[in-house]
């Protein structure tokens, strides 16, 4: 299947989900409902289709989600069209936050970013290989890369780390694609690409895929959530209570386990760290 045609039936995929989630949300959000934006990660690895329906159960506040990048994520919260988000772009979070944007942020859970390829490895990665080693290696192998390209945080980790080594990635092969980590996990398959991924969303996707693991373990790919209030004092109509209940029922010990007992195919996707990221 050609870019052309890949890219295409990845963007009316994200198109028709994007739309779905948007055409739930009502125009005044009732005092039990209550509008998160969050990162394709979270959506795709089926954590909040996992937590959500407890918090539901537990607290009867029902949560609808707006599922982007972090960069998205946080600019819905910028214009005040959601009462709070989750998200995985430390550096964005903080501007957020010194702008006034969001309030009371707490760290929720990690796992890391992993960068993966063809079996074939036409690279040569090795498992000595830092993250800003491989890719370099990537960029003076011409190998095929697929970028999300979307202003994410899987995204602008990437950027950070092709700026470590100040290596360029402007290649016919390095392909930027505008899309969510699932739709760039299957791309990068089909057309035999490295990229880099959250381990979330490879582990929930990795059993469809002709795809390796070749980078892991290195600090820099730390991958850490935060979840934020949009600040109350700056919107009107945003639901102030609704937002602290699921903040707070994140961070909780029930909470907590449950994330940390979440997996996939007997695999553990995230580790809850609220009392130690604080």
């Amino acid at each position: 299947m050609s870019l052309h045609a890949l890219l295409q039936r990845s963007k009316t995929i994200t198109l028709t989900l994007a739309c779905a989630l948007f055409f739930t949300l009502p125009a005044h959000a009732d005092s039990k409902t209550l509008k998160m934006a969050t990162t394709t990660s979270t959506y795709h690895s089926g954590l909040l289709d996992y937590l959500l329906p407890k918090f539901k159960q537990q607290t009867g506040y029902e949560v609808q989600l707006l599922v982007t990048g972090s960069g998205k994520a946080l600019k819905m919260g910028e214009m005040g069209d959601v009462d709070i988000v989750l998200t995985h772009s430390p550096k964005a979070e903080k501007a957020f936050l010194d702008s006034h944007f969001g309030v009371d942020p707490h760290g929720v859970m990690y796992n890391d970013f992993i960068i993966v390829g063809p079996k074939n490895n036409p690279a040569k990665l090795t498992d000595a290989d830092n993250a800003a080693q491989a890719l370099q290696k990537i960029a003076d192998s011409k190998s095929v890369f697929i970028s999300r390209g979307d202003d994410s945080g899987t995204n602008k980790k990437e950027l950070a780390l092709w700026a470590i080594n100040n290596t360029a990635h402007d290649w016919s092969n390095y392909r930027s694609i505008g899309q969510g980590m699932g739709p760039t996990l299957n791309m990068s398959s089909e057309l035999q690409g490295y990229t880099l991924t959250d381990r979330g969303t490879w582990l929930a996707y990795q059993e469809k895929l002709d795809l390796a693991i070749w980078v892991q373990g290195d600090p820099a790919l730390f991958n850490q959530y935060q979840i934020i209030r949009v600040n109350p004092e700056r919107y009107t109509g945003l639901n102030v209570a609704g937002a602290k209940a699921l903040s707070q029922w994140f961070i909780s010990d029930k909470a907590q386990k449950l994330i940390n007992d979440f997996q996939v195919k007997g695999q553990k996707l995230f580790t809850a760290n609220a009392k130690t990221s604080q």
